[in-house]
């Protein structure tokens, strides 16, 4: 059978299955596409139901020289380990190739973060007499309280946010709702874009949700990457920033002064604690540097 009608057949299963989000099905189907065209241009080339073990370790070995990076390839791993479980069980194939293949060593990254005086100053690049960046100002307040997730903020519509009690309903990963509080400084500039959101509608379009684009629909992902780095530039930050670094800061501030890491856990959504955890090595490791710049015996 052809490559891309298995392909298409699988990531159509995943999402009547197990519901995955349209993201991690974009990524599936991207990690196959590339397998397929690193297969093809082999000495002798292969099918996805022809692939043996040594195909795999190949690929993954080629990724390597090209500088991907531990984790990355440990996804792509993941995701010819989901797809090759599927084959076997459709009969595509007698044997899973990855089987025998151990994942890729990967260390404990900390997140890149922004100070306190980095995300003031971030929150404050917005020219808020415009609409647009009364918007921008609306969703960094927000999005830096309760450190969504960058789908989740976009994706947010008017009914999932209670303006009188504070709080968002998110739907995160997996379907899992959670209810996430957000503090006045939020409210006060949400209430005060959603004052003027009419304005950003066109006659013709309804559109629920909360941050629009100029084009009066739901803003992307790449939009909101693009105003970040675009503030980022505009008040001198020049680290590397991450679509999550917002989140990441939000989540860190928490644990440096004092949160609960249940919390904050339950508050970025995480299903497991240990992912949480990442953020109290963030915290350690600023008590060290601090601690080695202003003490005396540092």
């Amino acid at each position: 059978m052809d490559n891309v009608v298995i392909v298409n057949e699988f990531v159509n299963a995943l999402w009547l299955e197990r519901a995955f989000s349209k993201n991690t099905l974009a990524a599936y189907q991207s990690d196959l596409k590339h397998f397929i065209v690193w297969l093809s241009g082999q000495a002798e080339p292969k099918t996805l139901v022809t692939v043996s073990d040594i195909d795999v370790i190949g690929y993954l070995a080629y990724r390597t020289l090209q500088g991907t990076h531990a984790r990355t390839n440990a996804r792509v791993l993941s995701c010819l380990r989901t797809f090759y479980h599927y084959l076997l069980r459709e009969k595509y194939c007698q044997q899973d190739p990855t089987v025998n293949i151990a994942s890729p060593t990967i260390g404990r990254s900390i997140p890149k973060d922004l100070s306190e005086a980095e995300v003031e100053s971030l929150l404050q690049a917005p020219n808020t007499e415009e609409p647009m960046g009364l918007r921008d100002k609306a969703l960094l307040e927000l999005l830096y309280a309760c450190g969504l997730r960058v789908t989740e903020l976009v994706s947010l519509t008017l009914e999932q946010v209670n303006l009188q009690q504070g709080i968002v309903r998110v739907m995160g990963k997996n379907d899992r709702e959670r209810v996430v509080p957000f503090g006045e400084e939020a409210a006060v500039w949400l209430q005060r874009y959603l004052a003027v959101r009419s304005a950003l509608l066109k006659t013709d379009r309804l559109c629920d949700a909360v941050f629009l684009s100029n084009r009066a629909v739901a803003m992307t992902r790449q939009t909101f990457w693009y105003r970040i780095k675009h503030y980022a530039r505009q008040v001198g930050i020049h680290k590397p920033l991450s679509p999550h670094t917002l989140r990441h800061a939000f989540a860190t501030h928490l644990v440096n002064h004092g949160a609960d890491l249940r919390v904050v856990q339950m508050m970025l959504g995480h299903a497991s604690i240990s992912t949480t955890q990442i953020y109290t090595h963030v915290a350690n490791s600023r008590l060290k540097a601090l601690h080695l710049k202003h003490h005396p015996r540092g």
